[in-house]
């Protein structure tokens, strides 16, 4: 194309980009560059990575595909996208695993280098598939960019490894152009990583301009695209992932509570990425410990508790298992404790690196005996932030174990979060017992939310003893009196009850009563949202509530559910909230809307399950 002719701009509301390849060709990267230039040119956006379970999959193969989709826009953000606008695949197999998930219309990005019979059979292609018929509902960019990135770093010393490792940045380069994105960050960011390997941050910068110039002199795209920055309060902000924000929420309640932060934990997917984080913030005086296993993390995070720190223990749902029986001590010591469980697909190993929410039962029940603690969940990657440090807070302040529900969607999915100002943040008062006070015991309640004092070992006249056999109201002695055990029984109850007293209302969207109430949890939150609010806007009549206290449910949860004719749960697990709400509130019956496939909802099932149920279908 002659250089003096210039490419018409479109302006677009939101677009939904998918990179795929081998897990060796960096799409996580690059789809994470992506986001974080898109997220400092000021848009809106929500992330997806998908990724497989083993450390080495097999290349060229569907089983091996490595995908990252974000969703980005000028408007109202809260999902990854159905639906891609946009898919780069890096090979046969990426295409093969990802064409379903793109729009009629949508363009296609390939690197036609890759297309041989060699890997059309990896992918369990009989032929070449972009000679299917089905293909021309799309508009496919055949682009040779291994070849073009070789060719752009031929006189540079590099080996052909290193070179081919780069040729994700020529499709970066490529997509920066189609959406007018400034490739300043990208190099900022090459030039923070590579300062001390001047020939890789050369090559990175040659291959990411190589792919802006190829997309702009392509007569294949014949428009790039606008999606202009968002109207966002002023402040600063950042691009953030729920389990980076968890970690962050943990040390500001730490600095609240002015406490020094342990966390205790044993590294599982997908959840480790809170302790590596936590392990670099020595300079703010945290403790990590990666212990042998699940049982030596929550064990090292009690005895942290007893010696007066804010104790946290990291996990998923096998972890969570493995801990229920310290669990247990954490309880009848009533100590403070933080469990934050980023749920994964199960049973057993399961889906290691997808999303689910099936250990909600396992978080309120799975204990022996009468074991209650609070239960929280997040419900956006940025709220990881609030809720782990509400969990904090209550556990601090009621002396009380509380477990925190992620997921894999949250912890690995990002959007942009404005950073707090500490002083916003509210105090946490922990009820501790200093030198000079009178009438101490390790029992005596203190107030009507019947917590106790928290002496910690070392403080001179309050020694005394903790452990797992029950104790004596009030003295904290052995007991087998029965009568007493049913006293101490109903006195744990009823101080994780009494936390309803410092939790908010349940908001509710929509009027306040009507035909059908929508009913979400967790992670699920962004996905029930966008359906409820679209639906709205086509005229249909709901509201919508979403949990994120769950024990105890806020004070107001049975006068919201008692104003609706009907009510839908939707979660990704075969009814657990339901189950638990039917339980809590007998004689309400609830609709379910389930899904277990280690993949969050779309909105767009969820529109449709809705109207049928609007519809009388």
């Amino acid at each position: 194309m002659a250089d003096n002719i210039k490419k018409p701009v479109r302006e677009l509301e939101n677009v939904v980009i998918r990179f795929s390849g081998d897990s060796g060709d960096g799409m996580q990267l690059t789809g994470t560059l992506f986001s974080d230039t898109s997220a400092l040119f000021g848009n809106y956006l929500a992330t997806f990575p998908d990724y497989p379970a083993e450390i080495r999959a097999p290349q060229g193969t569907v089983g091996g595909v490595s995908g990252f989709q974000v969703h980005f826009g000028h408007g109202e953000v809260n999902t990854p996208g159905d639906y891609a606008d946009v898919l780069v695949a890096m090979n046969p197999a990426a295409l093969k695993a990802n064409t379903k998930w793109v729009k009629s219309g949508g363009i296609i990005i390939v690197d036609i280098d890759s297309f041989t019979e060699k890997n059309f059979q990896k992918a369990g292609y009989n032929n070449d598939p972009l000679t299917d018929p089905k293909m021309k509902d799309y508009n496919v960019i055949q682009a040779p960019i291994t070849s073009l990135t070789q060719e752009s770093l031929k006189d540079l010393n590099l080996d052909n490894k290193s070179v081919l490792r780069s040729k994700n940045m020529f499709a970066l380069g490529m997509v920066y152009w189609l959406f007018d994105r400034p490739m300043d960050f990208t190099n900022k960011f090459f030039e923070n990583k590579f300062k001390k390997n001047p020939v890789v941050l050369e090559a990175n910068k040659t291959v990411l301009k190589a792919g802006y110039q190829y997309a702009e002199s392509s007569e294949a795209l014949q428009s790039s695209y606008s999606v202009a920055p968002a109207k966002i309060e002023k402040g600063i902000y950042r691009n953030i992932n729920g389990n980076v924000a968890t970690a962050w929420g943990l040390l500001a309640a730490a600095e609240k509570s002015k406490l020094t932060l342990f966390l205790g934990s044993y590294p599982i997917t997908p959840a480790t990425d809170i302790l590596q984080e936590l392990s670099t913030r020595k300079d703010l005086g945290v403790k990590t410990f990666q212990a042998e296993d699940e049982i030596a993390g929550i064990c090292s995070a009690i005895g942290a508790s007893f010696a007066g720190h804010l104790a946290v223990t990291t996990t998923s749902g096998p972890g969570l298992s493995l801990k229920t029986e310290a669990t247990g001590l954490a309880v009848i010591t009533e100590l403070p404790l933080v469990i934050v469980n980023v749920q994964r697909g199960g049973p057993s190993t399961g889906l290691p690196t997808k999303t689910e929410q099936a250990d909600l039962l396992q978080a309120i029940y799975g204990r022996h005996g009468e074991s209650p603690l609070v239960v929280l969940a997040a419900s956006t990657p940025s709220n990881c932030f609030h809720y782990a440090f509400v969990a904090a807070k209550i556990a601090l302040e009621h002396m009380t174990p509380v477990i925190l529900l992620t997921d894999g969607f949250l912890a690995n999915g990002s959007e942009p979060w404005k950073i707090p100002e500490m002083k916003d943040l509210p105090d946490i008062k922990p009820p501790l017992i200093k030198e000079g006070a009178e009438d101490y015991k390790p029992y005596k309640r203190l107030n009507d939310n019947m917590v106790r004092g928290w002496a910690v070992p070392g403080t001179k006249g309050f020694e005394h003893r903790l452990g797992g056999l029950e104790k004596m109201a009030v003295t904290g002695a052995v007991s087998y009196v029965p009568e007493n055990h049913q006293v101490m029984v109903n006195e744990r109850e009823k101080k994780v009850e009494a936390v309803v007293n410092d939790i908010p209302d349940l908001k509710i969207l929509g009027e306040e009563s009507g035909e059908l109430l929508l009913i979400g949890w967790g992670g699920t939150y962004g996905h029930l949202y966008t359906a409820f609010r679209e639906l709205r806007k086509e005229g249909f009549k709901l509201s919508y509530i979403h949990f994120n206290y769950i024990k105890p449910f806020p004070k107001n949860t049975a006068q919201i559910l008692n104003s609706f004719k009907k009510r839908l749960v939707c979660e990704l697990n075969l009814g657990q909230m339901a189950n638990y709400l039917r339980m809590k509130f007998e004689g309400l019956s609830f609709l379910q809307y389930n899904k277990v496939q280690g993949l969050p909802f779309t909105v767009i099932e969820l529109k449709e399950q809705i109207k049928k149920i609007l519809e009388g279908k």
